[in-house]
């Protein structure tokens, strides 16, 4: 894994959707001493959207009933298959003590040590009643990208990427599915009206794209949900795309989505002003009727929208085949913050409460409305801002903080699938929040795939086991967020998200109790320097993935057969501590 260049990108087109020279992709031995603000792993015996969401769409300053729990996690993101195991006292010995434990990176130096209040996080045996699944998170492209070479199970660059996020979802869609789109199973050549340029060029597929998809879904163990041009009305059109994915993916195909944000085309000139929810549904149950004819089993996955007037109308929706709820969401999308001053992309409103809290309600709104309805909710298209260009907080260490906690918050909740929308245009001048980015010079990509900062966020979290969340208490901690979770296997990981400042705040003394005595204590952690550090995030003091957790350094002074772990964490970071009984 490498960091893409960080010149700045202020000539990216709007948002739509990045790594240095190539270096060995394979993690290092986790035995590497590294200096710095690196993470160290160190061997010590017996010691140490399209648009905006706007202040008044779905932002309530108490959180909304969601009414009823969401409904159990089917289809392709999996669920754990049974309960955990159940933790009765091990008649082995406890291991001997550890002597090889984790060392964290400190304050850079000259830091002036704020003092932060200390954290307790409690954890109970209780379940929450939502589970962490497999494929949580995953990666948003253009509809376009469909017709990319460079996405196939032979390029070893973008499996490498994709295997770094376990088992993600590829979401085809955003505002090229019904701009500059066009699928064909017969060869017609390009219709007249589908614009591009340069960036964005109008781009069609076929079968034999979808079969080169689908070599690169297996090679990465990845699912895929598709998008279908609504603006172009054409529900035979669509229901010919389906039919050929759902035969060439099988059960890697999870969904498919009826436009792309559809309460924006008036806006954007696809439909009359005067068009409107009512109009989109009588569209899309033509859709619906023609795909489910000739793939039934492939599930409806829409609005699609960032207006929280078209989710309860979707969910009551007639259709044939299964819905499933999906919204678009970008926190920070008040670009000059005129309107609302909380949503503007600076790094004052990244790091700070309210977002969280934000995103809390925005989320439960969209859900309400589905659980009512037993469907499952999706953010098939996310991220932090849909403002154009660099901001404060594209490719910063800040970004893979939040979307650390976003991920996982949204996961508490009962949101089974997010995924972050990103780019194949080259790292220099293409737009800087995607995660994942092509080498080269400006829109002449070299071969080689490259990860930025917010993709380690996702790493993190797409490496926990399956599981159920577990009932905690967090106390003090400054701004922190803390989660439990219990694996398959009976182990369980508390997941603490630091983040205070880390050029100022002090290590956090964070104590966690435990509901049994654990055997072992294991842990890995995200860092950066800072919160405006561009590509400088690491895992375990490296740009790669975790290291496997049977590998991971003890948590410092851990003890066999404790119920209770004290320890400073370090500011700006996350990490996840595995607990065994």
């Amino acid at each position: 894994m490498s960091h893409p260049p960080t010149e700045p990108n202020n000539n990216v087109p709007p948002a739509e959707g990045a790594r240095a020279p190539h270096q060995d992709r394979k993690r290092p031995s986790p035995r590497m001493i590294i200096g710095g603000s690196a993470a160290a792993l160190a061997l010590v015996a017996g010691a140490f959207v399209g648009v905006s969401v706007l202040a008044n769409d779905g932002v309530s300053e108490t959180s909304p009933s969601v009414g009823t729990p969401p409904p159990p996690v089917s289809g392709a993101p999996s669920a754990p298959t049974s309960e955990p195991s159940p933790s009765e006292a091990s008649s082995e010995p406890l291991p001997a003590a550890p002597t090889v434990f984790y060392e964290q990176a400190g304050p850079p130096a000259g830091s002036p040590l704020e003092v932060v209040e200390p954290m307790s996080v409690s954890v109970s045996d209780e379940q929450t009643g939502t589970v962490l699944p497999t494929g949580l998170v995953g990666i948003s492209l253009e509809a376009t990208d469909l017709a990319n070479p460079q996405l196939s199970g032979d390029n070893p660059e973008i499996v490498t990427s994709l295997q770094g996020l376990g088992q993600p979802m590829l979401r085809f869609g955003g505002n090229a599915v019904d701009r500059r789109f066009f699928w064909t199973s017969s060869g017609e050549p390009l219709p007249a009206g589908l614009e591009g340029d340069k960036a964005h060029p109008v781009r069609a597929a076929g079968p034999a794209d979808l079969e080169r998809i689908n070599t690169l879904l297996v090679a990465a163990d990845a699912t895929i949900s598709l998008t279908v041009d609504l603006a172009h009305f054409d529900p035979a059109r669509a229901a010919d795309m389906a039919k050929h994915a759902s035969n060439i993916f099988g059960d890697r195909l999870v969904g498919i989505t009826v436009g792309n944000e559809p309460n924006g085309y008036p806006k954007t000139g696809l439909r009359p002003d005067d068009w409107w929810i009512e109009d989109y549904l009588a569209e899309l149950k033509q859709y619906a009727e023609a795909m489910y004819a000739v793939a039934p089993d492939v599930a409806i996955v829409g609005p699609g929208t960032y207006s929280e007037s078209w989710w309860e109308p979707f969910a009551q929706a007639e259709i044939p085949q299964e819905k499933i709820l999906s919204f678009h969401h970008y926190p920070l999308s008040q670009c000059d913050g005129a309107q609302d001053p909380l949503g503007e992309p600076i790094m004052e409103n990244l790091m700070a409460a309210p977002i969280h809290e934000r995103a809390q309600d925005y989320r439960l709104q969209a859900m309400a409305p589905a659980n009512a309805a037993g469907l499952n909710t999706w953010i098939p298209e996310t991220g932090i801002s849909a403002c154009p260009g660099s901001n404060e907080t594209t490719e910063t260490h800040a970004s893979a903080l939040w979307t650390v906690d976003y991920a996982l918050s949204a996961a508490e909740l009962g949101i089974p699938r997010l995924s972050f929308h990103s780019s194949l245009i080259t790292c220099q001048g293409g737009p800087p929040m995607s995660s994942i980015c092509t080498g080269g010079e400006y829109l002449e990509p070299d071969g080689t795939f490259h990860e930025r900062a917010n993709w380690y966020g996702q790493s993190l979290v797409a490496d926990l086991p399956t599981g159920w969340f577990l009932e905690s208490s967090q106390q003090g901690g400054g701004l922190a967020y803390s989660y439990a979770v219990r694996h398959e296997d009976g182990s369980m990981s508390v997941i603490l998200v630091n983040q205070n400042n880390p050029q100022t705040a002090a290590p956090t003394d964070v104590t966690i109790t435990l509901p049994e005595g654990a055997r072992t204590g294991v842990m890995t952690q995200m860092t950066g320097p800072s919160y405006g550090a561009h590509n400088e995030t690491r895992i375990d003091g490296q740009p790669a993935p975790p290291i496997p957790a049977p590998e991971r350094p003890s948590i410092p002074d851990f003890e066999p057969g404790t119920t209770e772990v004290t320890l400073p964490i370090t500011a700006g970071t996350a990490t996840v501590f595995t607990f065994t009984f």
